[in-house]
């Protein structure tokens, strides 16, 4: 549900960082870290590696471009002049000769890389968009769709290329329409409207209203509405209802806190209310949802 670009910050030493040493270009196949276990299935190279507490990999880029899914840990990753938080259930998409390195947290860390053959990848975007720029996305259906590769990847058949295919397409698919939605040329947008996006992602569990939003960047209610709609994808209330999703992924993946306190930190009327939209939009029930995350971890 979360697309973790929204969340990056800026490092003042970054770009040096990136400059300086010259960075090495991965071949498939090659990756930092100790191999726990790899797979090569059709078009794509699928691997899991486990990262030391402390572990800083060089500076680097990849030949393919791929997916990576934090199993468990975490750790800060370094690209182009932004750094970004990874943590379990975080999945990332790097573009091939993107440049960027990670420094692993205290606990270290473990993730499951699925490379994607050039070939494969171009004949794709020949049918469909999908995203090309370096994103991050955070719970919600791209954490059920790293977990069920996860888990593919564990336990193969002689079906498992199909579906892992089939995966990684709607996988595609899925970060292609958070990109999309979530606008990442922020330049074009008018300053009134990234105050009122900026509203809403930090006070999405109060009771707000569109007079109330609009009054507050100095806009009619009107023109608020239309605009967000037209420049985000969405209705200012569903803006609204994402980010409470979001909040509750967050919740249910990192803590024992019961289902009924987190809908109402959350925002929503009950737990029953919760249930309901979260199933709505993540497909299955918010339990569920923690279960399947635990599994992966």
């Amino acid at each position: 549900m979360r697309n973790l670009n929204d969340c990056v910050s800026r490092a003042s030493d970054s770009q040096q960082q990136l400059r300086s040493p010259e960075p090495v270009k991965l071949a498939p196949g090659q990756q930092y870290g100790q191999p726990i276990n790899s797979l090569e299935i059709g078009s794509f190279r699928l691997c899991e590696r486990a990262y030391p507490p402390g572990y800083i990999t060089p500076v680097h880029s990849h030949e393919r471009a791929l997916f990576c899914f934090v199993v468990n840990g975490s750790y800060s990753e370094i690209y182009g002049n932004l750094t970004r938080s990874c943590g379990p259930a975080t999945l990332l998409f790097h573009p091939a000769e993107e440049v960027h390195a990670e420094h692993f947290h205290e606990t270290g860390g473990r993730s499951f890389v699925v490379e994607l053959e050039t070939s494969w990848l171009h004949a794709v975007r020949d049918n469909s968009r999908v995203v090309a720029a370096p994103a991050a996305f955070w719970g919600g259906t791209t954490a059920l769709l790293g977990r069920r590769l996860y888990k593919e990847f564990r336990e193969t058949d002689d079906v498992s290329p199909l579906i892992i295919e089939g995966l990684l397409l709607e996988l595609l698919g899925e970060t292609a329409r958070r990109v999309s939605s979530d606008v990442p040329n922020l330049r074009q947008i008018p300053r009134w409207l990234k105050q009122a996006r900026e509203l809403l992602r930090t006070r999405f569990i109060e009771r707000l209203t569109l007079s109330y939003i609009a009054a507050e960047v100095g806009v009619h209610p009107m023109h608020l509405a239309q605009t967000f709609n037209q420049t985000f994808g969405c209705t200012v209330g569903e803006y609204i209802r994402r980010r409470r999703i979001e909040y509750a992924c967050q919740q249910l993946a990192t803590s024992n806190t019961p289902l009924a306190t987190i809908a109402l930190a959350a925002g929503f009327y009950d737990q029953s209310h919760f249930t309901r939209v979260f199933k709505r939009h993540t497909g299955v029930a918010p339990s569920e949802y923690r279960a399947a995350i635990s599994r992966s971890t």
